[in-house]
């Protein structure tokens, strides 16, 4: 798989190619197993750290119901290793088809940036988001996509009151990708059956506040009505 590590994929583009252990059944997953048979939308995620993509990865169930009457299949692949995501999808199953990535590999052939973290004393003119941040500046930012918390609130602070809603803990593999993989920017294709990009939704890509913002049923919708050659 190769693509740019710093320019997201996008419509028109040719999907790359892969290969994945699937989490939710045996063996294993990738564009070829869509290829001639059906378009496929698939969500890029953070790994089982992340409460705002674990919440994705289950309001993808609502929209797999939808899109499937159009003849689309889903796909969410999460970054992080396969016991991982066996161990704890067994306990929180879903009806969505998933993928492990411990590498990040997928991500990086969508061309999906991982955020370079620099000293918090950076002025924030010198910052390049979606490439560069610092802690500091994550911490100004200001989430509540579900509608969840009482407010909108830094990242760091909103990430721990849903993880302990969730009643989730860190496992020594979630702080293995959150080490070496975090902070990424995740996304969501939608692939026809030759394996083209009709339309991507890269989140936080322009705007640093929208990082945890997924699109919703309708905009999975609307592209999926629009899907046509490009």
């Amino acid at each position: 798989m190769t693509s740019s590590p710093d320019v997201p994929l996008g419509r028109g583009d040719n999907a790359p190619e892969f290969t994945l252990p699937a989490v939710n059944r045996d063996g294993v997953v990738g564009l070829e197993d869509y290829r001639g048979r059906c378009p496929v939308l698939i969500g890029l995620f953070r790994g089982l750290h992340c409460p705002f993509c674990r919440r994705q990865i289950v309001a993808l169930q609502v929209t797999q119901e939808k899109i499937s009457r159009e003849g689309v299949e889903v796909l969410a692949i999460v970054n992080t290793r396969l016991e991982r995501a066996r161990s704890y999808f067994q306990y929180r199953p879903t009806r969505v088809l998933l993928a492990a990535d411990a590498d990040r590999k997928t991500h990086r052939a969508f061309g999906l940036p991982k955020i370079e973290i620099l000293p918090d004393e950076t002025s924030f003119d010198d910052l390049k988001w979606p490439y560069t941040t610092s802690r500091a500046r994550l911490a100004t930012l200001r989430f509540n996509p579900t509608g969840e918390l009482t407010e909108p609130m830094n990242g760091f602070h909103a990430e721990e009151i849903l993880n302990k809603a969730d009643g989730f803990q860190h496992t020594a593999i979630d702080r293995e990708m959150i080490a070496a993989h975090s902070p990424q920017l995740p996304g969501h294709f939608l692939i026809d059956s030759a394996g083209v990009i009709r339309w991507a939704d890269i989140h936080g890509f322009e705007d640093p506040n929208e990082w945890a913002t997924f699109p919703r049923v309708g905009d999975f919708l609307s592209a999926v009505k629009a899907l046509s050659p490009a």
